[in-house]
């Protein structure tokens, strides 16, 4: 028997959840699939699927095997399209994560133009603030916001995240506006859950010395478009990215302070699993999003930041 043909006959019954249902995707008899089933799981010597009268569900090896499996297929039908209309054209899926916010306000128009300009190739975004596992979740690449920990993982760095101080103006009017981090010790803050230390506020001063804040947060949620909304409603200040603020700013509805301070040192990067050679697809992808973003990303255009 084929490994490909096993390989295939698995991934169907994955993604299918039935041994049934995969045949027919395959149009081949039940009992074949349920074969090249066997077949693969004697030959890696592990059980891949756990069975039930009803359904089947993956086997923590299952999982694994099977994001590894995907990407074979997808490679493979990536060359099939390639070697078939004779030229290097894109196919193949294209499985993308990025935060909530970012990739919603700025990788949408990105990946909608990527997918119209590579009909053959498909696409699924995993817009969430969760820490996906691309190795175990199949994901070709991850778009990250941070200060990276070491892992196996490759990424390469793409732009500069910067994170401001602000508040509605209204705000600032009733509390005074502030000339030090320490003017803010005292203030509600509204913050951003998904953190290591969310009440500690680090920052840089204008001549190199550096800091911290532990300010009462008055609002801890998950994501920087709520809490943004909270800040133009005068509910406390923000330390926030700045592409989630930028046209609140430009808008006036939220004012900056203390832009003479840094207050992080975050990068944006496309981070890839390291078990395989990035595929044409993902490389077409991510040239897109540098030639996008660049050094100096657009959304910080006119803020007076230095």
């Amino acid at each position: 028997m084929s490994r490909l043909r096993e390989i295939e006959a698995f991934t169907q019954i994955a993604r299918a959840g039935s041994i049934s249902r995969a045949a027919a995707r395959l149009s081949v008899a039940k009992s074949a699939v349920s074969k090249r089933l066997a077949d693969l799981e004697a030959r890696l010597g592990v059980q891949l699927v756990n069975r039930t009268t009803r359904a089947v569900s993956l086997t923590d090896a299952g999982a694994n095997f099977l994001a590894r499996a995907s990407v074979i297929l997808d490679d493979l039908n990536e060359a099939e399209a390639a070697a078939s209309a004779g030229q290097s054209e894109l196919a193949g899926k294209l499985k993308i994560a990025a935060p909530v916010s970012f990739g919603l306000n700025y990788l949408t128009d990105l990946i909608s133009s990527f997918a119209c300009s590579h009909p053959h190739v498909s696409v699924e975004a995993d817009f969430s603030d969760r820490w996906v596992d691309l190795l175990a979740e199949g994901f070709d690449l991850a778009i990250r916001i941070g200060v990276l920990p070491d892992s196996s993982l490759i990424a390469r760095k793409l732009c500069p995240v910067r994170l401001a101080v602000a508040a509605a103006p209204k705000f600032w009017d009733a509390h005074g506006r502030p000339k030090t981090p320490q003017d803010l010790a005292g203030l509600d803050c509204l913050r951003y859950s998904n953190l290591a230390r969310p009440g500690a506020i680090p920052y840089w001063g204008p001549k190199g010395a550096r800091g911290a804040i532990e300010p009462p947060i008055r609002l801890l949620a998950s994501n920087g478009e709520f809490i943004t909304r909270m800040a133009v409603d005068g509910c406390g200040f923000v330390v926030e990215p700045t592409f989630i603020m930028a046209d609140r700013i430009r808008d006036g509805s939220l004012e900056l302070a203390l832009t003479d301070y840094a207050w992080s040192n975050f990068h944006l990067y496309a981070v890839y699993p390291p078990t395989r050679q990035l595929s044409a697809r993902v490389r077409a992808f991510v040239d897109v999003v540098i030639a996008k973003f660049g050094s100096n990303p657009y959304w910080d255009d006119g803020l007076g930041l230095n």
